[in-house]
C-alpha cells in the first residue's frame, strides 16, 4: 500500500460525499438516470425499483418521468429484489437500484437464489462502489465485485464514467439475464469520450498504448490510469491502458495478447479489494495461460476501511493519481 505525504489543505466533511471528479474536470449530471429515462421511452417493458435511495441513486429522474412505471420498496432491500425477480417472470426489466453495500451484503441470498439461479433479466444497478464514500465500512463496498462474480450465469460491469454509462444503460437492457453494475451517480466525470471510446458488453478496449507500463484497469481506476500514464510520460516512461469494465465474462482473449507483449511491467488497478477482484482474475488468467509477466496490483487492503475525506482516503489507500503514479516508480 502506498502512502502519498505531500502536505494537502486539511478538507472539511463534505468531502466524504464528493464527487470524484477532479477540479475542473468536466462532468455529466446524472448520466445513469437521463438515460434510462431515455431508454424506457423506447421500451416499455423497463420499470425501475429502489430501497428508498431513488434520490441518491439518479432514478428520482425516471420517477418524474414514468412514475406509473417507478416502485419504491421502502428500506426493504430483499423485498426489492425479490420483487425484481417476480417482475421479471412477467416480461419486464426490471432495474433495481440500491448501494452497493446493501445489494450485496444484505440481499445476497436474494440475489443468488430468486435471480440468478433461475437467470431472470433483473438489472442490479449499484452506486457507492469501492471506495467512492467517506462514510466507513457500513457504506464502503470494497468487496462487491467478488461477491457478484461468485454468483454463476451474473455479468458484472464496472463502468469508468458518465460516457461509459450512458452507453452501458441500453446495453444491458438488452442482455438477456441478471446483470450487477456499478453505477456513479451524481456529477459524473467525463474522461472516455475523448478516446472516441464505445463500450461493449465483454470487451476490453486499449484506451493508449505503451512500450514501459500496462495498465490493466477497470471503473474508475481507468480514469487515474489515464491520468498517471500522462504524468509518467514527464519521466519519459510510456504506459499504455487496457480498460475492463466487463469483469464476468472476462475479455481474456484480449488481456492475455496484451500481458504477452514483452518488456511491459503489468499493473492491475482497481476500486476494490485485492481479493476477488480483477487483480485476482487476471493474474489466474496469466497463470492459466502459461504467461508470467512482471505484475503488480493497485487495490484496497484486505481490511475494514477508514471514515473521512475521499481525497485522503484515496491518498492513504493507495489509489488516487498521485499514488498510482508513486507505485508505478517505485516498482520501475
Amino acid at each position: 500500500m502506498n502512502t502519498v505525504t505531500a502536505q494537502k489543505p486539511r478538507l472539511t466533511t463534505s468531502a466524504m460525499i464528493a464527487s470524484i471528479a477532479s477540479e475542473g474536470q468536466r462532468t455529466r449530471a446524472a448520466p445513469f438516470g437521463k438515460a434510462l429515462v431515455e431508454l424506457a421511452a423506447k421500451r416499455p417493458d423497463i420499470v425501475g425499483m429502489t430501497a428508498d435511495l431513488s434520490k441518491y441513486t439518479d432514478l428520482h429522474l425516471f420517477a418524474q418521468a414514468h412514475p406509473e412505471r417507478f416502485f419504491q420498496m421502502g428500506m426493504a432491500e430483499q423485498l426489492l429484489m425479490g420483487a425484481a425477480g417476480g417482475m421479471a417472470k412477467t416480461g419486464l426489466t426490471p432495474f433495481a437500484t440500491t448501494y452497493a453495500v446493501f445489494a450485496t451484503r444484505r440481499a445476497y441470498d436474494f440475489i443468488h437464489q430468486v435471480i440468478a439461479e433461475e437467470n431472470l433479466n433483473v438489472k442490479i444497478v449499484c452506486a457507492l462502489p469501492g471506495l467512492t464514500t467517506g462514510y466507513g465500512p457500513s457504506h464502503q463496498a470494497a468487496e462487491d465485485l467478488a461477491m457478484m462474480r461468485a454468483i454463476p450465469g451474473m455479468m458484472v460491469i464496472d463502468p469508468c464514467d458518465a460516457h461509459e454509462i450512458e452507453q452501458a444503460v441500453p446495453a444491458i437492457a438488452a442482455h438477456q439475464g441478471p446483470v450487477y453494475m456499478r453505477l456513479l451517480r451524481g456529477q459524473v466525470p467525463l474522461v472516455l469520450d475523448e478516446y472516441g471510446y464505445q463500450f461493449e458488453l465483454g470487451k476490453a478496449k486499449m484506451i493508449r498504448d505503451g512500450r514501459d507500463v500496462l495498465f490493466i484497469s477497470t471503473g474508475i481506476m481507468t480514469m487515474r490510469a489515464l491520468e498517471a500514464a500522462q504524468a509518467l510520460q514527464k519521466d519519459q516512461v510510456d504506459a499504455a491502458v487496457l480498460h475492463v469494465p466487463t469483469l464476468k465474462p472476462l475479455d481474456t482473449k484480449t488481456i492475455l495478447r496484451e500481458a504477452a507483449r514483452p518488456g511491459r511491467l503489468v499493473v492491475v488497478a482497481e476500486n476494490h479489494s485485492t481479493i476477488g477482484g480483477l487483480g485476482e482474475a487476471v493474474a489466474g488468467a496469466l497463470m492459466r495461460a502459461g504467461i508470467h509477466p512482471a505484475f503488480r496490483q493497485i487495490a484496497l487492503p484486505d481490511q475494514f476501511l477508514d471514515a473521512g475525506a475521499l481525497p485522503t482516503l484515496h491518498d492513504r489507500y493507495g489509489i488516487s493519481t498521485d499514488a498510482v503514479v508513486a507505485s508505478v516508480k517505485g516498482w520501475l
